[in-house]
């Protein structure tokens, strides 16, 4: 019998994000973002109704999507900060808690998580719709962060603990003034996926009558009938964003990579 090695396989966000080496002029994400930008530029131009009304009708909700985004995000980093050196503590208790957070939260559909924190947990804490989706988001992918910086962490060469201690530091001064900083290197391309990933969930928040793109979207399209033409637009509208952020994140990549060297 042959051997057969095994390999992971992951396929997450990542996929979207050119190659350092992909700089051809017909490029698969040049293909895909300068398609998605012209057809958002030429339907407005080409049939105003609705395309353009529909566009006019966007942009607060545009607002929204990415405040809802970026604050998702900056509290979810500070989340999985805490979980990820949390996981690799030495405390049982903290390392515990912060594990079994990890594997609880990781194990709860987003939209479950933004269900129970508004309706549910909203009983008793009267949150708003806004607060409720930036807490649900920011523990959601607070727990992802987590995982992602326990592995960044880890791939930090041991010695380097080891020689900030024998230098004098606590372990406490080696990892936020040697290991860290290292460590935010290696990290960075994988949170610059998720925040792709979560502003595509941030579309989940409309559920919770925010006005988002997703739900501007179908305010229009539940005022006028126009289906077809309001979820094309927004369809496009995302998809232009979510490239225009890989090729920022592919850029970031090289940049590391290059100065890696």
């Amino acid at each position: 019998m042959s051997d057969f090695k095994h390999h992971k396989i992951e396929v997450t966000d990542g996929t979207l994000i050119p190659g350092r080496d992909d700089h051809s002029l017909f490029s698969a994400w040049k293909i895909s973002f300068l398609g998605a930008l012209a057809l958002l530029v030429a339907l407005p131009l080409l049939s105003p109704d609705p395309y353009l009304q529909i566009i006019k009708f966007m942009p607060d909700g545009i607002l929204v999507t990415f405040q809802v985004t970026t604050l998702s995000i900056l509290i979810a980093v500070v989340i999985g900060l805490l979980a990820g050196i949390g996981q690799i503590s030495r405390v049982p208790v903290i390392n515990r808690l912060a594990t079994v957070y990890v594997q609880v939260i990781r194990g709860i559909p987003l939209l479950v998580q933004l269900f129970y924190i508004y309706f549910a947990l909203g009983k008793f804490l009267k949150l708003q719709g806004l607060i409720a989706a930036v807490i649900a988001m920011s523990f959601c992918y607070g727990a992802y962060m987590g995982e992602i910086f326990r592995a960044g962490i880890q791939a930090v060469p041991k010695g380097q603990m080891e020689a900030a201690l024998a230098l004098g530091m606590s372990r406490g001064q080696a990892l936020w003034f040697v290991i860290l900083p290292q460590t935010i290197r290696i990290i960075l391309p994988p949170i610059g996926n998720e925040f792709i990933a979560l502003l595509k969930d941030s579309s989940l928040v409309s559920i919770l009558a925010i006005s988002d793109l997703l739900r501007r979207g179908r305010e229009y399209a539940a005022a006028s009938f126009r289906y077809f033409e309001s979820y094309t637009m927004v369809a496009l509208v995302y998809l232009v964003l979510t490239l225009f952020l890989s090729r920022l994140v592919g850029i970031m990549e090289e940049r590391l990579h290059r100065d890696g060297k």
